[in-house]
């Protein structure tokens, strides 16, 4: 997969003349490939939501017995052809691209001291603001472990603000571990090449905008 995706990464930079733009209309081309898995997910993910309001009422009738409330919350799944698991398949199946995009920008020579907008000066680097010497106003040069730098809060806040169309999980304590998920990889994937950070981040916008148009359509079928 390395090769054929630099291919394309390499095509799209000689119609656009940068990589981060090519890295771009890549993403844009995965979207498209991936858009009916992406659509039943999203629509899936949309009946979720609109359950929410008879998963309550189940929860509250069946709050001291567990394993009741996960027979009924099967049950109501069942009967309104719902998947509880539907929403991670656009993730899984992007799992690889993501880490075919990481070796192209580790190995590949054409990519290195490629610069973006911006403070970007090289997309197989980190990005090499930090939020702790707020991006360069104070002067001082944080340890490398505090380079959170602006790319990776761009695509942490896109990530939670992407969780928000979702609906929320069942249990309180994966609820919670959803919410400082986005937190948890905005600090992972700090290291990591900014051109990859800048792919998962556009990556999350065009999710957003199709997942907000889908869960709307339905929305407003429903009412």
């Amino acid at each position: 997969l390395t090769k054929p995706l630099f291919f394309v990464i390499d095509y799209f930079f000689k119609l656009l003349g940068n990589y981060g733009l090519a890295i771009i209309a890549v993403t844009v081309c995965i979207r498209l490939v991936f858009f009916p898995l992406a659509n039943y997910s999203f629509r899936s993910m949309g009946k979720m939501k609109l359950l929410q309001p008879q998963m309550k009422i189940l929860k509250d009738l069946h709050k001291d017995d567990k394993a009741k409330l996960n027979q009924e919350m099967m049950a109501l799944y069942k009967r309104e052809k719902v998947n509880p698991m539907s929403g991670c398949l656009p993730i899984l199946v992007q799992i690889p691209v993501f880490f075919a995009l990481y070796k192209v920008l580790f190995v590949t020579i054409e990519m290195r001291h490629m610069p973006f907008y911006g403070w970007v000066e090289d997309l197989a680097a980190r990005d090499p603001t930090s939020l702790f010497n707020l991006f360069g106003l104070v002067n001082w040069d944080p340890p490398t472990f505090l380079m959170v730098g602006i790319w990776p809060i761009l695509m942490g806040i896109s990530m939670f603000i992407q969780q928000k169309l979702n609906p929320t999980p069942p249990d309180p304590i994966q609820a919670k571990i959803f919410m400082f998920f986005p937190i948890f990889l905005t600090v992972i994937l700090a290291p990591f090449p900014s051109g990859l950070v800048i792919y998962w981040t556009f990556n999350n916008i065009f999710t957003m905008i199709q997942q907000y148009y889908i869960q709307n359509k339905m929305t407003v079928k429903t009412t």
